[in-house]
């Protein structure tokens, strides 16, 4: 009696061939389970790098626009009429909100500042004196009341030296009247600040050493005619003014 040979397995029609496994002969077909799984995470992951910047994002992470900083500036600008900041601190705060990038960097010059719908407070007191002068002798201020007006500084064979950093400046600018005869006027003015010096010398010298501004930024502005009669007019900002001082400071901090 012969045998007939085995005849190849046919699908039932109720049940489809699995075609999987002949696009992917070499994995099992246990496996469907786990790749479905795998492309759920990758097509999260995707789905995370896509998402639109700054939608969930800290204030930290997202820049800041022109018109935030002209708002952070002017924000200072008050806080200075108020009396909160010195004419140093503001112009250290106005070039950091210049160059800030992110609304982090905003908010942190600002956060030691009251909200701008805060009861405003009073000005900081008045600087009466705006007359200083040395004849053959010195002459040194330190102004630390509300400049509104016009100073004025004269010299004649001595010296004299007018500090601005520590100065209330509401106004964002400060005009100063500069005569040296014979005698020498240092004006020292903070970092950063924008230095305008007009007048004219005869035998003597006007020496401006202080450090460009960033171009563009809305810094504060120092004035000064000077008109030097053989004599020197000198304006330095902080970074200029004492330098082997500040240099021995700086080396002492380090070492402890």
């Amino acid at each position: 009696m012969s045998q007939s040979s085995p005849q190849p397995e046919r699908p039932s029609p109720g049940r489809p061939r699995d075609g999987r496994q002949d696009l992917r002969p070499d994995r099992p077909v246990g496996a469907p389970r786990d790749e479905l799984t795998a492309a759920s995470d990758a097509i999260t992951a995707a789905s995370d790098a896509v998402r639109v910047p700054g939608a969930t994002q800290s204030p930290e992470a997202i820049r800041a626009s022109d018109a935030e900083r002209e708002a952070a500036v002017e924000r200072l600008r008050i806080a200075s009429v108020e009396g909160r900041l010195t004419f140093e601190e503001l112009v250290e705060r106005t070039e950091a909100a210049c160059t800030a990038v992110t609304r982090g960097d905003l908010e942190h010059i600002t956060a030691d500042l009251p909200g701008m719908g805060a009861p405003g407070a009073n000005p900081a007191p008045l600087q009466v004196k705006r007359k200083f002068s040395a004849f053959m002798g010195d002459c040194k201020e330190r102004i630390v009341g509300r400049i509104d007006g016009p100073l004025e500084a004269i010299s004649v064979m001595g010296d004299v030296e007018l500090d601005l950093r520590g100065a209330q400046v509401p106004a964002g600018e400060v005009s100063v009247t500069a005569h040296a005869v014979m005698g020498d006027i240092k004006i020292i003015v903070p970092d950063g600040v924008r230095v305008e010096v007009t007048g004219h010398n005869f035998l003597g010298a006007r020496k401006v050493a202080v450090r460009d501004p960033l171009p563009g930024a809305r810094v504060p502005v120092v004035h000064v005619t000077a008109h030097a009669v053989m004599g020197d007019v000198k304006i330095v900002d902080d970074e200029h003014h004492a330098p082997i001082r500040r240099a021995i400071a700086s080396w002492w901090r380090d070492r402890t």
